[in-house]
C-alpha cells in the first residue's frame, strides 16, 4: 500500500484473505496486550475473525433468498467497519445488483474504500461515511428501498430497526446480528427490559430466549409500520444470536405478527415451562405446584422455516468454505428442529437437578421415542433436547435409564 492509498490508515495493519477476497484489516496482535483484552474492540477498526462463521452462512442464506426471489437483489450494510461482508456479499452471490456500505467511523470508512478498490468492486459498491440510521432513512423512499439489509453491530441492534424496516422493500430480508448475550440471558435484566421491551429469564435454555426476546421486540417494532415478519432462519454461536427474517407489508401481515408475541412460563422447581399468550398474575406450575416465573413477551412463534433452511443446505454443499463442515453440522441440526416446540432440556442440568448422572444425550432421545414423544437434539446446547415430553415425564425417563444401564 503506498502513501497516498493508505490515507489516514495509520495503525498496525495485515491483508488477509477470506472466501474469495482479500481484505485490509487491522492486525489484532497489536491490540491484545493483556489476557483479558478484547482485541476487535480495541482495534480503530472493529474486526472479529471468529465472525467468520457468521460471513460465510449470512453469503449461503442471501443465495438462499435470491434464488427464492428469482431477481437481482440490492444489499446495505450499513455497520460495515472494513467492508469484509459488503464485498464478499459481491464477490460470492449470484444476483447481486449492487451493495451500498456505510460506516460513520473515519478509518472504518477509508478502510473499506481502500478494500473495495482491492477487490476491484469500484462499479457495484457504494460506500458512504455517514451514520448507519441516517444512511438508512435516506434510501427509504420505495424506488430507494433494498432487498436485504444485514445489521451486524457490535451490541445491541435495536438503534437501527425502525430505520431498516422503513429502508426494505417488500417481502425483503433483514439479516440481524446482537451480541449483547449478558442482557438478553437475564444476566443484566434491567438492561433487556429497556432494550428490547422484554423480561428475560436466566435458565439452561436462555440463547434460544435471546433470539425470541430479539425478534419479538423485531414484530412489535415493524407492526409500528404497519409491517409483519417471517422467520426464516436463526441461530445461536459463540458469543452471539443471529436471524434472518422476510418482511411483508401490511396491517394484516403485522396484526398476524403481533399474535406470536407472548411469554414462556419456566418452573425452577421441576423444570415445567410452557407457552401463554396473555398476560397473567401468580401462576402456580401444574406438574409440582410451584409458582412460576415468566419471560416476555417475546416470539412464540417459529424461529427457522424448514424449506428455507435445505436451500441454505443446497449452498453450503456448492460451496468450499473453510468452515463448511461446521456449517453443515449446525444446518442439520437446526433443520431438525424445524417442527419442535420451544424450549429444550440441557440433560446435564435435568441430571443435576434430580442429583442423577447424565446419560448420553442420544440414548435420552432415543428413550423419549420409545415413550411416543417428540425429541431432537438442537444447535444451541450439544446436552440440549427439544422435545413435547412433559418436564415430570422427563424425570421419570431419566430414572428409568439410569436404573437401566446402572450408570455410577
Amino acid at each position: 500500500m503506498s502513501n497516498e492509498e493508505k490515507g489516514s490508515l495509520d495503525f498496525p495493519s495485515e491483508i488477509i484473505n477470506e472466501g474469495k477476497i482479500k481484505v485490509l484489516v487491522p492486525n489484532l496482535k497489536a491490540y491484545g496486550v493483556t489476557p483479558s483484552d478484547y482485541a476487535p474492540s480495541k482495534a480503530p477498526v472493529f474486526y472479529n475473525p471468529v465472525m467468520e462463521f457468521n460471513r460465510d452462512l449470512s453469503v449461503l442464506a442471501f443465495q438462499a433468498y435470491q434464488q427464492m426471489v428469482n431477481k437481482e437483489i440490492a444489499i446495505c450494510e450499513p455497520l460495515t467497519s472494513q467492508g469484509i461482508r459488503g464485498i464478499r456479499y459481491v464477490a460470492e452471490i449470484e444476483g447481486v445488483k449492487n451493495v451500498l456500505l456505510g460506516d460513520i467511523n473515519e478509518k472504518a470508512y477509508q478502510t473499506a474504500k481502500y478494500n473495495i478498490k482491492l477487490n476491484g468492486f469500484q462499479d457495484k459498491i457504494a460506500l458512504e461515511h455517514k451514520d448507519a440510521n441516517s444512511l438508512l432513512c435516506e434510501n427509504a423512499s420505495p424506488k430507494k428501498r433494498f432487498d436485504i439489509i444485514d445489521i451486524d453491530p457490535f451490541g445491541t441492534p435495536v438503534t437501527y430497526l425502525p430505520s431498516a424496516f422503513m429502508a426494505l422493500k417488500n417481502n425483503g430480508l433483514l439479516a440481524v446480528t446482537a451480541t449483547d448475550l449478558a442482557p438478553l440471558c437475564g444476566v443484566h435484566a434491567k438492561a433487556c427490559i429497556r432494550k428490547y421491551g422484554g423480561k428475560p429469564l436466566r435458565t439452561e435454555y436462555c440463547h434460544e430466549l435471546a433470539i425470541r426476546l430479539m425478534v419479538g421486540c423485531m414484530a412489535s417494532l415493524a407492526a409500528k409500520q404497519d409491517v409483519g415478519i417471517q422467520v426464516l432462519l436463526s441461530h445461536s454461536s459463540d458469543h452471539y444470536i443471529r436471524a434472518y427474517t422476510k418482511i411483508g407489508y401490511g396491517a394484516k401481515k403485522a396484526d398476524e405478527s403481533i399474535k406470536k408475541v407472548g411469554y414462556i412460563l419456566h418452573c425452577f422447581n421441576c423444570m415445567h415451562r410452557e407457552v401463554i399468550k396473555q398476560p397473567f398474575g401468580k401462576i402456580l406450575c401444574p406438574e409440582c405446584g410451584s409458582q412460576m416465573d415468566y419471560t416476555g413477551p417475546l416470539w412464540i412463534g417459529s424461529i427457522l422455516d424448514g424449506k428455507f433452511v435445505e436451500e441454505v443446505i443446497v449452498e453450503n454443499q456448492k460451496k468450499m468454505f473453510k468452515k463448511k463442515e461446521k456449517i453443515a453440522k449446525i444446518l442439520s441440526l437446526i433443520k431438525k428442529e424445524a417442527e419442535a416446540p420451544p424450549t429444550y432440556f440441557v440433560l446435564d442440568k435435568l441430571s443435576g437437578k434430580l442429583n442423577l448422572p447424565a446419560p448420553a444425550t442420544q440414548t435420552f432421545v432415543t428413550a423419549l421415542h420409545k415413550q411416543g414423544f417428540q425429541a431432537v437434539q438442537t444447535h444451541f446446547n450439544p446436552r440440549g433436547i427439544k422435545t413435547d415430553a412433559p418436564a415430570l415425564e422427563m424425570h421419570k425417563v431419566l430414572r428409568d435409564i439410569v436404573k437401566m444401564l446402572k450408570i455410577q
